[in-house]
Parts: C-alpha cells; sequence; structure tokens
C-alpha cells in the first residue's frame, strides 16, 4: 500500500527552484508519474521536500512503518548466529522492508554475551574499527539490498562526549554549564559532533536543556542548571556546535537532540520520571524558555519528549505540547524522537493506554515520528492501518519528517565512513587540548581562606576515594587517557615536594557504574581505612582531600530496579568521618568536590580551609585540578544552581516569586552557596549598570552597560551577570531573572567595559490571559558577580 505524504507538500517554489538537466516530471493528481529516467528521490540537485514526496509516494505501508522504528536490543536478529558482524541475509529475512534507525552501534547490544544486559550503562562497546565496519555493512545493505535503498540513521549518545570506548570525555554537562562560555560550549560540541559522525551517526542525543529544580533527582549533573536563561544560551551553543548553522549538515556535524520536554528536573519527590505538578504559566516562563529558544534560534534536527507526565498527560502523549505549543506555536520542523521505552510506559507505567497498541496509536497521533531504542509499540502500526485503527496519514507525516533528516544529512549521497579518518580524528591531541581547556574553566572556587594556592613543597597528603580515580559522570565511556587528580599532583609537582596518597574510604562496594544494587562501603572496613589515613596525614603539611560522588551515587535511575536518586543530599558513607577526623589534625585541608550532585555538605563547608568545586572535570581533569589547587591557573567558573543547606530547603532556586523563604524554625533560610557564586585568586569589581534610556517603550530595547576591572594581582576570569527584576506586575514575578552573562579575562589593574543589550522579550510575562505581553511600569536591573551580589539602575516602561 502507499500514501501521499501531507506534510511535506510540493510547492510550486520548490519545483521552480529545482534546476538542472533532468526534465521535471508531469505530477497528476499528487501522484508522480510512472516514466521518469531517473527517481527524483535520488537526484541530490532537487528540493528536499519534492524527493521525499517522491519517495514516499513509491513505499509499501510497511517500508513506511519501518522507516519508524530502529533496532537496539533487536540487532541480535541482524547479526551473524553466535557472532558481532551484520549478517545481510539475516537481515533481509527479518527486515525485508528495512529499518529507519539503529541505536548506538558503538555498543556490542544484541551480542551473544550482553543480550541481557538492561539499560543504556549495560551496553559493552565496540572499538572504533568494529563500529565503522557495522555501519558500512549496514548501509551497503540498505544501499543494495532493500526495494528502495533508504539509508539507515544511526543515533548515538553524546552528553559530554562520544559515548563511545576511546573517544574524548569533556567535563559533565552541568560543569559546562558553570564556565558560563558559550564559545567553549561550541568549540567543545563540535568536536564531539565530529567523534560521533566519523564513525557513521548522523544524530546525537544531546544537549539536556531541562531545567533542574530537585538535587535529589540523580540526573542534574546532566542539565545546564536552574536557570532559564542560562540553560537556553548553553543549549543554542550545544547545537550550533553539534550541528552547524542551517537545514543540511556540513561535514563532521551531526543532527542535535533536544532533551527532554518537559519539567523533567523537578519531578515529584525528586525521583526521576515522577509526575511535573506545573501549571501552564509556570511552564511558559521557567521551563519552556530554554527549548524555545533552541528551536527558534537554530535548525535543531530533533527533540525528545520527557518520560513525565504534566497534569496527567504524560509527553509523550500530549497533543498540545509537542503539536500546538512544538510545532505550532516555535515551528519546530524536525523530527520528535521518544526517549528509550517511554512509549511502552504509556501503557506499563502512566497507564494511559490499555495496550501497546494503544500506545502506538497515542505517541503517533500527539506527533512522536521514531520510536527509540527498538521500536516496539510501533512495530504494530501497520496491521493497525489495515485494520482502520490508525490514519495512514499520520504515519506518512511521521515517515516523512525522518526521510527529511536522512536527505538533510545527506545519506542518499554518501553513507560510509573511512575508518582512517576516524582514527586520526578522536580522541587526538586537539581534543584532548580542548578537553583540558574546558576543564580548566569548569572549575569553580567554593570557599577559600587563603590557604588556596598551595605551594608545591614539604608533604602532601592527597586523600580520598575520588583522589586516584578519574571521574567521569554518567553518559561516559572508557577514553584513551584519563587523569586523576593524584596524577596531576604527582606530575605538577615532581620532585619539589614529596606527595603520599591514602584511600580514606571507599563509597561504593562496587565501581561498575551499571549494576543495578548500589551498596555502600563496609563501614568498619572503613573506619580502619580512615585511621590509616589519619596516622598517614599525620607527617604531612597540607592535606588534599577528594571526596564526592561516585557515578553510582549519583546516576539516572531508569528503573525501579536501578535507582539513581536520593533523598539526601550530604555526603554518603564515611565521608565525613574522614573529613573530621582529618580536620582534628590541625592541618591545612583543601577539599576538591568530585561530584554530580551540588556541594550540600554543610559540616565540610563550615570547616575546610578552602573547597574546589570540580563536579565531573572529564578526561583531563587531574592535570586542571593539581593547577588550580597549586595556583598554576586561577579557577573562574560559576555555580549554576543554587546549593542548599539541607534538604528540607528543596525546590530551592535563586528566581524564586517574592512569597517563597518567609523562614523556618531552627534553621538559617540562606542556601549554602547562591546562584553565580564562584571565587578567584584575585579580586574584581563590577560596576553599577549604565542604561542608554532611563526610560523606554514597551517594543523598545535598552543597551547596558557594566564596568568590571581586575582589582588584584592576579590575571582572572570574571562572569559578569545581569539581572532584571519586575517591580509590580500583574502576575507573580521572580524576584530575579538572568538576562545576561558575559565571562572576561584581566589582566591585573585591567578594566572592561561589558555591553548587553536587553530587548523586549528580556521584560516579557505571560499576564493573567496568558498572553505574552510587555506591561509598563519600573524594572530594576542589575549586574554583579553572583546573583547575591548586585548592584542595581532602575529603567521605565511606558
Amino acid at each position: 500500500m502507499s500514501g501521499t505524504n501531507n506534510s511535506a507538500t510540493l510547492s510550486r517554489r520548490s519545483l521552480l527552484r529545482w534546476t538542472g538537466s533532468t526534465a521535471l516530471v508531469a505530477l497528476t493528481s499528487g501522484v508522480l508519474a510512472a516514466a521518469e529516467p531517473r527517481a527524483i528521490y535520488r537526484d541530490p540537485r532537487a528540493p528536499t521536500d519534492l524527493r521525499v514526496r517522491d519517495l514516499l509516494g513509491r513505499m509499501t505501508l510497511e517500508e513506511k512503518v519501518a522507516q519508524l522504528i530502529a533496532l537496539w536490543g533487536t540487532k541480535s536478529e541482524v547479526m551473524q548466529p553466535g557472532g558481532l558482524a551484520f549478517d545481510p541475509a539475516r537481515a533481509s529475512a527479518a527486515y525485508p522492508a528495512g529499518f529507519g534507525q539503529v541505536t548506538r552501534p558503538s555498543d556490542l547490544r544484541g551480542g551473544p554475551e550482553i543480550a541481557a544486559v538492561a539499560g543504556g550503562t549495560g551496553a559493552r562497546f565496540r572499538g572504533s574499527a568494529s563500529t565503522i565496519a557495522f555501519v558500512n555493512a549496514v548501509q551497503r545493505w540498505a544501499r543494495e539490498e532493500t526495494r528502495l535503498g533508504i539509508p539507515v540513521i544511526f543515533h548515538e549518545e553524546a552528553l559530554h562526549g562520544y559515548m563511545a570506548a576511546g573517544a574524548t570525555m569533556f567535563p559533565q554537562a552541568i560543569a559546562l554549564a558553570g564556565t558560563f562560555d558559550r564559545d567553549l560550549m561550541r568549540r567543545v560540541q563540535g568536536v564531539i559532533g565530529g567523534e560521533v559522525r566519523a564513525h557513521g551517526s548522523h544524530l546525537a542525543l544531546s544537549p539536556v536543556v531541562d531545567i533542574a529544580r530537585d538535587p535529589r533527582w540523580g540526573r542534574i549533573e546532566e542539565t545546564f542548571g536552574e536557570d532559564p536563561y542560562l540553560c537556553g544560551e548553553m543549549g543554542v551553543a550545544a547545537v550550533q556546535g553539534l550541528q552547524g548553522e542551517g537545514e543540511t549538515l556540513a561535514p563532521g556535524k551531526v543532527f542535535a537532540t533536544l532533551k527532554h520536554m518537559t519539567g523533567h528536573g523537578q519531578p515529584q519527590a525528586g525521583n526521576n520520571i515522577g509526575p511535573a505538578p506545573l501549571g501552564e504559566r509556570e511552564l511558559r516562563e521557567s521551563f519552556f524558555p530554554p527549548f524555545r529558544a533552541v528551536v527558534t534560534r537554530t535548525g535543531i534536527g530533533a527533540v525528545m519528549p520527557s518520560y513525565n507526565e504534566i497534569d496527567g498527560v504524560p509527553s509523550h502523549a500530549n497533543r498540545w505540547l509537542l503539536g500546538n505549543v512544538l510545532r505550532g506555536e516555535w515551528g519546530f520542523k524536525g523530527a520528535v524522537v521518544s526517549d528509550y521505552g517511554a512509549i511502552e510506559e504509556l501503557e506499563t507505567i502512566h497507564h494511559v493506554a490499555p495496550t501497546r497498541e494503544a500506545a502506538a496509536r497515542a505517541a503517533l497521533r500527539a506527533g512522536v515520528d521514531s520510536a527509540l531504542p527498538d521500536g516496539l509499540a510501533y512495530r504494530t502500526l501497520a496491521a493497525q492501518v489495515r485494520a482502520g485503527t490508525v490514519a495512514i496519514a499520520d504515519v506518512d507525516t511521521a515517515c516523512a519528517r525522518i526521510l527529511a533528516m536522512k536527505f538533510h544529512a545527506g545519506l542518499f549521497e554518501q553513507p560510509f565512513v573511512d575508518a582512517g579518518a576516524a582514527e586520526r580524528l578522536t580522541g587526538n591531541a586537539p581534543a584532548r587540548a580542548l578537553a583540558l581547556e574546558a576543564a580548566r574553566k569548569s572549575l569553580c572556587l567554593l570557599t577559600n581562606d587563603g590557604t588556596l594556592p598551595l605551594r608545591p613543597a614539604g608533604r602532601i597528603a592527597v586523600i580520598g576515594p575520588n583522589a586516584a580515580v578519574a571521574r567521569l559522570g554518567g553518559y561516559s565511556a572508557p577514553p584513551r587517557q584519563a587523569v586523576s587528580l593524584l596524577d596531576g599532583v604527582r606530575a605538577l609537582v615532581g620532585n619539589a615536594a614529596e606527595v603520599v596518597h591514602a584511600q580514606g574510604v571507599f563509597i561504593t562496594r562496587s565501581e561498575d557504574r551499571s549494576a543495578d544494587a548500589v551498596l555502600l562501603a563496609d563501614p568498619a572496613a572503613n573506619r580502619a581505612l580512615i585511621a590509616e589515613a589519619v596516622e598517614l596525614a599525620r607527617g604531612a603539611d597540607a592535606i588534599v582531600l577528594a571526596i564526592g560522588d561516585t557515578e553510582q551515587t549519583s546516576r539516572e535511575g531508569f528503573a525501579s530496579t536501578h535507582l539513581g536518586d536520593r533523598t539526601t543530599l550530604d555526603l554518603v558513607g564515611e565521608q565525613n568521618a574522614l573529613f573530621d577526623a582529618l580536620h582534628a589534625l590541625g592541618k591545612p585541608i583543601v577539599v576538591a568536590a568530585i561530584n554530580g550532585r551540588p556541594t550540600s555538605w554543610p559540616g565540610v563547608v563550615a570547616h575546610a580551609n578552602a573547597i574546589l568545586e570540580c563536579w565531573y572535570p572529564g578526561q583531563e581533569g587531574g592535570t586542571a585540578m593539581a593547577e588550580a589547587l597549586f595556583g598554576r591557573i586561577n579557577p573562574g567558573a560559576k555555580l549554576p544552581v543554587t546549593v542548599v543547606r539541607e534538604v528540607g530547603q528543596v525546590p530551592f532556586y535563586y528566581n524564586r516569586k517574592p512569597s517563597t523563604q518567609r523562614g523556618y524554625l531552627f534553621a538559617d533560610t540562606a542556601p549554602l552557596f547562591p546562584f553565580g557564586h564562584g571565587l578567584s585568586y584575585t579580586t574584581f569589581d563590577v560596576g553599577a549598570p549604565q542604561l542608554s534610556a532611563a526610560r523606554i517603550a514597551r517594543a523598545g530595547s535598552v543597551t547596558v552597560l557594566v564596568e568590571v576591572a581586575n582589582t588584584g594581582t592576579r590575571a582572572g576570569d570574571e562572569v559578569v551577570q545581569l539581572y532584571v527584576h519586575d517591580l509590580v506586575a500583574s502576575v507573580a514575578r521572580p524576584v530575579l531573572e538572568l538576562k545576561g552573562f558575559e565571562r572576561v579575562t584581566l589582566a591585573p589593574g585591567e578594566r572592561r567595559m561589558v555591553r548587553f543589550t536587553l530587548s523586549p522579550d528580556a521584560f516579557a510575562l505571560w499576564d493573567d490571559t496568558m498572553r505574552e505581553v510587555v506591561e509598563p511600569g519600573q524594572f530594576h536591573i542589575m549586574a554583579g558577580p553572583s546573583s547575591a551580589q548586585l548592584k542595581t539602575a532602575v529603567l521605565e516602561i511606558v
């Protein structure tokens, strides 16, 4: 059965644009005439909408549905029995109509040894050459042994690096957000996209622009923090780095996937995929803006809905969210791809569909075009079309979007990969240099009584469960090299000082991030390790203590049997006891916080001489941390989240409404660290904002100048932050809203004027009739080095 494409309308403009030696083909009733010397869909000179319509008109129902599914666990069906090589004969037998996508070709899922492994983190990686051989074999089969020769699109995880063995691992997403550096983000993502593309994939499942308002949630490390503007700016930069400008992929680029729409970062009780109890105004004011910024300012290729429900409607079945808002209001033209297994969960978790077939219908009607990772629910669509329960027009619309992505990716012209180019590109010296630059710029100095920077002299004790291991965080793979803090300190200090090391404690009993069960280390064994560490540190001149999380204690809880969220935020295991025992020695003690969750460690904060927030700093993190601790570099990152004192303050975010935070009995209301906080080894003065006009019209803009000066004795980076507050409005407004930032590097004594432009969107709100408007009134325009240190000017909008 064939059908017409209702979404990719053949336009007169497309026909007029299409020129070349191939004659235009006569069209009758929207169906391609039978006789032509060359299929239009194979002609790279033809407009994409014409190619899509031509190809769609040739496809059977089974071929259309096949484009909406992927293979992951089902990869075993297309591999040689007992082996890991692609088998064209088995593929033709199992998938005579072809298949649209392959999920994560770099892993071995479907192979004989790991077919039963659950979840993405359970993958075992192929090598680079094996991945490319697999991709090329699949594409050769698709081109030569399927009826229409439709290529396959491959996708990979690429949150902070191509998630495959040997690829470059950059700092975790929350650490990259803390750099407040758009250009760095573009360059990092450019390398990531290049490594993904070199291995045959044209779609990356990144970036995550969920705003994160609950540190109990194990996925907070995957986000760009709590602020809508920061998340949007970093999201835009990430997409620009991954896929470049425009709809068509340039060499070395991949389509980005915007995740996860939406409300994912403030789930009920901090539990992954929990309901997001959010009203429409909160969605539009806080959760939509990062997605809207990326969709309207880039050519983003794909959007992934969130697992959770909003007001009772799961995002994968939410026609208002994906249709009215995403495609209608924002004009998104790309593909909507499901989160892994989320369509099936409409039946099994949300219970809004009685069967897998009903789940497929709901998702397709809502506008989900591709079912990942295996397309189990969507495999029922052909039978449902024949039964009359699914409209062929809905299948056509989804299929057209997937085909358009493949045309824009250039897959019909060049689907194959050069293994030699991938080997030269992946994890090479420029990539490692950029990983080091990113690590340096992601380090945030939280406290310092003058102990830092350390002198490389005497005896230095490097202690702790995170000292001798390079923690990379979730969605990472083993890189070609990885530098631990201990490695970095020893390399930097050399023979200038004696470096000694003790484990101190173990956090968990296992380092296997794919393990479902997480067991804390044995307390008795840890007490013995603490005693050993104390004895070793007794003769030290300074202590560097590396504590925090592991990839087990803060992670994605993707199943009830694989948890990652927590009810407590302080250090787990015996880490506080280790700190207390070492602090009692009276030695200078500096903490390197290596973690995925914010450092809500009140005891450590109260007594440490200095704390360096390192997050998960990537494969070169050990070098960067050592350089910061010993003053070879000057930390300049800021916090992209508010750090609470205790879990009872959650949710706590800086852009709160004025009715919040009245206070608690027996507790301090203030956070442990405010949003935007970060110290330096030098001092800065950020001046009051200077406005180009004290009064503007509602459709007008204002230029804001902020002078920043390095008043200390060292070169350093400062992040100038610009905030807005609407004093009186028709609906309650946040006390602060970030609307601009710029990271600047200044020599001692140097001054610089930073320029911002605030357009009407910086002052807009959703009024009591849910219209986006700029209301007249007074606004405070505030600038400073953090959300808690601001100078103010007054602007009137008339």
